[in-house]
């Protein structure tokens, strides 16, 4: 078992004045108390994805001290069975799923660890923020939904299990590594979407794109000048969920600034690097360069009018966007022949919306996300994260990246792959949720189907007889900082989980 730190074994009464640091106690009065007090949990306990152990052994230890029969798989997923209500054992086994990791991303300025410090949030009006960093709502919240189910007494419910798995952010592991015939239910409510009021019955697959290269190095010319050019300033955001809005792509702007000061003066390069999460939109990036003498005053004056440029050019979506020219450490230098391979490479390489679905009107069917790269003079490697409702259209898009990449000798390899949830419109579970919806709240649900990466897909791979519904709260700004949750939208989740456990619950089998 792993040792949980003594900082986060203290109950949540201790814990929450520390993750409340900034204001008094942003959770104070709200409701319901126990998914928000579960959520003060998982804002207190850093989960990274592959470092979500102290959070799934201290979850797991008060899982068993009620009483509950709870294991963690060979993948590192935790499993937590309940049994029915009185009178409702033979009705249908509900599976209650989410992740237990979140996507850790900050400003440049922040000085948070994510491997360390709790998650610092706000109040601010109708919504719990967290201003400097990713909050984890994405999926905290649907945690706490399922540990509020799992705790509370007078819930009218069949058999639950509670399937809560890690390193979904990092490539989906934990549901790669769960084994068929463990998961009892028949019916699954995923809740790891971001719009109430909508529920999801399919989404997209995909696969990581990775490529590297060695390099070669060249000491910078005698008399040059060092520097440091940022791009900054951008939203950022989910690379599925976000990636129609046009927002753009630091590195990607990055590289067009570069293209031109190398064609205009000549700038050599010592290091480019920027994004820091294969399915986070790239915010920020920044290069190491070398310019001639006196040249300096005249690279600052062409970043400031790519400002004005490219802000005209995002005008509506990343206006923000911000590039200066700062003093930096000379260093050695990539060599002429790599700079114009990387350069020209990145240049080239897709991002963003590729094609736009036929079948589901509305939605994107495959996209990119150029979301990592990390180049030296020694050589340098980059990420991009290809999805696709049809798992074809991912596949024939991933290897035109590599063809491009080929053509320059850099070694490509596919990884992560995972297949797409093919959506079922008769779904007897949905129609069930679309009834309660209606009952509870009134008005007419939403049917959707989402761009970004479920677990549904996987999971039900490996049981393909499971009838599966996702929905969740309204979260904005998934895996950026600044992410959000709305406050009444947990609430309404809340509601509505117990009333479809409970109507579930009547069902017979």
């Amino acid at each position: 078992m792993t040792q949980i730190p003594a900082a986060f074994a203290a109950p949540i009464a201790h814990a929450a004045p520390d993750v409340a640091a900034d204001d008094a106690n942003p959770f104070a009065g709200l409701a319901p108390a126990a998914v928000w007090r579960h959520f003060a949990t998982l804002c207190a306990v850093p989960r990274a994805s592959k470092a979500e152990a102290p959070l799934r052994e201290l979850l797991l230890r008060r899982a068993r001290e009620r009483g509950l029969e709870a294991t963690v798989d060979t993948a590192g997923n935790l499993l937590v069975r309940k049994p029915a209500s009185p009178g409702r054992e033979r009705a249908p086994g509900v599976i209650l799923q989410a992740h237990l990791d979140m996507v850790c991303q900050k400003n440049a300025a922040s000085a948070h660890d994510f491997a360390h410090h709790a998650i610092r949030l706000r109040r601010r009006g109708d919504w719990l923020v967290a201003e400097d960093t990713t909050l984890g709502a994405d999926n905290g919240i649907g945690v706490a939904l399922i540990l509020a189910a799992l705790e509370a007494e007078q819930l009218e419910h069949g058999p639950l299990e509670a399937l809560l798995t890690v390193d979904e952010e990092a490539g989906m592991g934990g549901a790669h590594g769960l084994q068929p015939g463990v998961l009892q239910g028949s019916l699954m409510l995923n809740l790891d979407t971001e719009a109430w009021g909508e529920f999801y019955i399919g989404c997209a697959g995909g696969l990581d794109v990775e490529v590297g290269r060695k390099g070669a190095s060249e000491a910078p010319p005698a008399g040059w000048v060092a520097g440091r050019i940022v791009v900054d300033g951008l939203r950022g955001g989910h690379s599925g969920v976000d990636i129609h809005e046009e927002r753009g792509n630091a590195i990607k702007l990055l590289v067009r600034v570069l293209r031109d000061l190398e064609r205009r003066f000549g700038l050599r390069l010592g290091a480019l690097e920027g994004g820091s999460a294969r399915n986070a939109l790239p915010r920020e990036a920044w290069a190491r360069v070398a310019l001639a003498p006196g040249q300096a005053d005249e690279a600052a004056a062409a970043l400031a009018a790519w400002q004005i440029l490219l802000r005209r050019e995002l005008q509506g979506g990343d206006e923000g966007v911000r590039l200066r020219l700062e003093p930096a450490e000379p260093g050695a230098l990539l060599a002429a022949a790599e700079q114009t391979t990387w350069l020209a490479s990145l240049h080239a390489a897709p991002h963003g919306v590729h094609r736009v679905s036929l079948a589901v009107p509305g939605v994107v069917e495959t996209s990119n996300n150029l979301g990592m790269v990390a180049i030296g003079p020694a050589g340098g490697r980059c990420c991009f994260m290809v999805r696709s409702l049809v798992d074809s259209g991912a596949r024939a898009l991933a290897e035109e990246i590599a063809s491009l990449f080929s053509l320059s000798g850099s070694r490509v390899e596919f990884a992560g792959a995972y297949p797409g949830w093919t959506p079922d419109p008769t779904s007897p579970l949905l129609a069930l949720c679309r009834e309660v919806h209606a009952r509870e709240f009134g008005g007419e649900s939403r049917v959707q189907v989402i761009h970004a990466g479920l677990e549904c897909g996987v999971i039900a791979a490996k049981y393909p007889a499971l009838d599966i519904v996702s929905f969740g709260p309204t979260i904005r700004g998934a895996h950026a900082p600044g992410e959000a949750v709305e406050i009444a939208s947990v609430a309404h989740c809340w509601r509505l989980l117990k009333a479809i456990l409970a109507a579930a619950a009547r069902e017979a089998r």
